[in-house]
């Protein structure tokens, strides 16, 4: 069983940068692969980022390729997003997940474990 807590979230300005923070529980996290989802009103849940347990291989989607960059620590147990250059249409909820193999999936069905998310709100 892995626990997801998610950090960072907050109102910033179109331009502006943020770091989100999901620290997990268990001693095994650095044999997890991790993610990043979000979802805005209205819309599906979308992928973000994702990095392999390894740490080798990570995912972006398009949209954030460039901006957003996802990277763990295995000592301190936690996954980062850093988030730059914001948009307005970068608002949504984020949520961090977890997997057990070290495959860095775009796909949601994949991962085991989910965070009650962050909210990132991106004004113009």
């Amino acid at each position: 069983q892995v626990q997801l807590v998610e950090s960072g979230g907050g109102l910033v300005q179109a331009g502006g940068s943020l770091r989100l923070s999901c620290a997990a529980s268990g001693r095994t996290f650095s044999r997890y692969t991790m993610g990043w989802f979000r979802q805005a009103p209205g819309k599906e849940r979308e992928f973000v980022a994702a990095i392999a347990w390894s740490g080798g291989s990570t995912a972006y989607a398009d949209s954030v390729k460039g901006r957003f960059t996802i990277s763990r620590d295995n000592a301190k147990n936690t996954v980062y997003l850093q988030m730059n250059s914001l948009k307005p249409e970068d608002t949504a909820v984020y949520y961090c997940a977890a997997a057990q193999f070290d495959i860095a999936s775009r796909y949601d069905g994949f991962y085991d474990y989910w965070g009650q998310g962050t909210q990132v709100t991106v004004s113009s």
